[in-house]
C-alpha cells in the first residue's frame, strides 16, 4: 500500500481514534500491508478486525499489533491503537456470500466499508500517476484470464493481481491495496451473486479497461435467470468511462450486446474474423490442439498476424487468451510481445486446469476448485481431447487411453440443479468418458449418476461415492498406468485435496 499515516486513514474512512492520541496517529505511519488474517500481519502493516467462523478479528488485535501492525481497523476499542469505525446493518441481499456470515453485529459490515473507502481513495490516486486498473467478469474463466492477463503485462511493467479468486467485496479491496507508486497495471477479477455486486466492485476501483468473458449459468440459484446474469455483467462495461476500452468476447451474445450500454471505446475478440454483430478486432484462426489439449492457433490483430501456442489447457482457453491479448495490446504490448508471453504463460492459480503427468503415465488433470454446467462441459471436453484425441500433425486418432471424470457438485444452481447434473452425467456417457465417479450425496449427484446410467449400456462404468476419501480409495484400487483423470467440482466439495493426493501418488512431475 502507499505510505499513509494512521491519521489520514482515519480520516479517509471515517473512523475515530482509540488508543492513540491524534498527534501519535499524525506521526504513525502504515508502511505495510493491510490485512485479515493477524497471522499474516508483518512490520508498518494495518489489521483489520472482522468477525469469522471460528474467532473474532477483535479479539486478535493484541497480537496483530505485537507481530508489527501500526493500527487495527475495528468496530469497538481492542485495546491497542485503533481506527475504530460505527456497526452499520448489513445491507440485505447485496453481500457476496461467506464475507458477512458471522457479522451478527454489524461490526464486519463496519470494518469492510472502511477497507472499500481506502481502497478507493488508494486507487484514485494511484490511477491519478498513471496505473492501469483492468477489470474482468464472466461466469467462467475469470480466474483463469486474470491470470494470463498478468502474463501478458508482466513486460510492459510491474503488475498487481489477486491470489486465486480474491474476487468479492473483501478480497477486491484488498488486492487494490497491494498496489504501490511502482505499480503499473492493477488485474482485478470481478465475481457476483447479486444485482449491483459489479457495479460496487467497480467504484471501489474504478477499471479503465474492462473484460468480459460470458454469460453462463454460474450462481443461477442466486439470479434466477440468464438475462439478471446477463444484467449484474453488464455492469462493468457500464462503470468504464469514455476515455477507456472495454474488451468483448463476440461470441457470447450477451457479452456483445453489452456494446450498446457504454461509453468506452469497444474491442470485440472472436474465433471468427467476422461475427453477426461486425467485424472482429482481435480473433484467432487455425485452432487446434496437442496432445495435451493445448491450443495452438494463429492471433489476428491491428492487420498483422502471429502463432501462438498456449501453455494452458483446454479449447475454452483460446478466448481467455484472445481477452488477455487484447488488454495487453491496449496497453501498448506488441503482437510478438502477447505471443511470446501467452506461451510461457502456464496454470497460476491451484485447481484450475493443473494437468500433471506422473511417472506411471497417468495425467490427472485438477480443476477442482470452481463448477458450474460451462466449465464442466469444458472441463469433460478436455478429459475426452487428451484420452481420444489426434495427436498434433497426425490424421490417426491415438492409440486410445482410458479416461475418469471425477466430479462433484456445481454448487448454486437453484431449481435448475437436478436437471444440469444430469446434463453433465449424460455428456460424460456422449464423451465416451470411460470411468465416471460421482462424489457426494443428494439429489443433485444422485440425477448425474442416474443420467449416466441411463444414457447409455453403463453398468460399474458409473460409480457413486459419498466423499472425496471414498473416491481416492476407488482411483487407488482401479487406476491403470496411463489413464486421465479428470477432477472438477465447486471448492466447497473439497475435492482439491483429492486431486493433489492423486496428482503425488507417483510422484509426478508437472506437464
Amino acid at each position: 500500500m502507499i505510505d499513509l499515516t494512521v491519521a489520514q486513514i482515519a480520516e479517509i474512512v471515517g473512523g475515530t481514534l482509540a488508543d492513540i492520541s491524534p498527534e501519535a496517529a499524525a506521526d504513525l505511519h502504515v508502511t505495510g500491508t493491510v490485512e485479515f488474517d493477524s497471522r499474516k500481519v508483518g512490520p508498518g502493516g494495518l489489521f483489520l478486525a472482522l468477525p469469522g467462523a471460528r474467532s473474532d478479528g477483535h479479539d486478535h488485535a493484541a497480537s496483530a499489533v505485537a507481530a508489527g501492525a501500526v493500527a487495527v481497523v475495528a468496530a469497538r476499542p481492542v485495546g491497542v491503537p485503533a481506527i475504530v469505525v460505527e456497526p452499520r446493518p448489513r445491507a440485505t441481499g447485496g453481500g457476496l456470500a461467506g464475507v458477512l456470515e458471522h457479522d451478527a453485529d454489524g461490526s464486519g459490515a463496519a470494518v469492510l466499508a472502511a477497507l472499500a473507502k481506502l481502497a478507493r481513495a488508494v486507487a484514485d490516486e494511484l490511477a491519478a500517476g498513471g496505473l492501469r486498473i483492468i477489470g474482468i467478469t464472466g461466469s467462467s474463466g475469470k480466474t483463469s484470464t486474470k491470470d494470463l492477463v498478468a502474463a501478458v503485462l508482466e513486460p510492459l511493467g510491474e503488475v498487481i493481481a489477486p491470489p486465486g479468486s480474491f474476487n468479492n467485496e473483501l478480497g477486491h479491496p484488498w488486492t487494490v491495496l497491494r498496489a504501490t507508486r511502482s505499480t503499473d497495471f492493477l488485474v482485478l477479477e470481478m465475481s457476483a451473486r447479486h444485482p449491483g455486486n459489479i457495479a460496487a466492485l467497480a467504484d471501489i476501483a474504478p477499471p479503465s479497461i474492462g473484460v468480459v468473458l460470458n454469460v453462463g449459468t454460474a450462481h443461477l440459484g442466486e439470479f434466477g435467470s440468464r438475462e439478471a446474469i446477463a444484467r449484474t455483467k453488464a455492469e462493468l462495461p457500464q462503470a468504464v468511462p469514455p476515455s477507456g476500452v472495454v474488451i468483448l468476447n463476440a461470441d457470447d451474445p450477451a457479452v456483445a450486446a453489452m456494446a450498446e450500454v457504454t461509453a468506452a471505446r469497444v474491442v470485440r475478440v472472436s474465433r471468427a474474423a467476422h461475427t453477426d454483430h461486425g467485424p472482429s478486432d482481435v480473433w484467432a484462426e487455425g485452432v487446434s490442439l496437442d496432445e495435451l489439449a493445448r491450443p495452438r492457433f494463429t492471433l489476428h490483430a491491428m492487420d498483422s498476424a502471429v502463432d501462438v501456442r498456449l501453455g494452458v489447457f483446454g479449447d475454452h482457453q483460446v478466448t481467455n487468451a484472445l481477452c488477455a491479448g487484447a488488454v495487453a495490446l491496449q496497453c501498448g504490448a506488441s503482437l510478438e510481445q502477447v505471443a511470446d508471453a501467452l506461451a510461457g504463460a502456464g496454470p497460476v492459480s491451484r485447481h484450475r486446469m493443473q494437468v500433471t503427468t506422473r511417472g506411471d503415465g497417468v495425467t490427472v488433470i485438477d480443476d477442482a476448485y470452481n463448477a458450474n454446467p460451462d466449465s464442466m462441459r469444458a472441463g469433460l471436453q478436455a478429459l475426452a481431447w487428451i484420452a481420444h484425441g489426434p495427436q498434433q500433425g497426425q490424421g490417426a486418432p491415438a492409440e486410445k487411453r482410458r479416461s475418469w471424470a471425477v466430479l462433484g457438485e456445481m454448487a448454486e444452481l437453484g431449481e435448475d440443479a437436478i436437471t444440469e447434473h444430469d446434463r453433465i452425467g449424460r455428456l460424460a456417457v456422449r464423451l465416451d468418458v470411460s470411468r465416471l465417479v460421482v462424489v457426494g450425496t443428494g439429489r443433485s449427484m444422485s440425477a448425474m449418476h442416474d443420467g449416466a446410467v441411463m444414457e447409455g449400456s453403463w453398468g460399474t462404468e458409473s460409480v457413486s461415492v459419498p466423499d472425496a476419501d471414498a473416491a481416492l480409495e476407488v482411483l487407488r484400487a482401479e487406476l491403470q498406468p496411463g489413464d486421465v483423470v479428470l477432477v472438477k467440482a465447486s471448492n466447497a466439495a473439497g475435492l482439491g485435496a483429492l486431486a493433489e493426493a492423486l496428482a503425488s501418488d507417483d510422484g509426478g512431475a508437472r506437464a
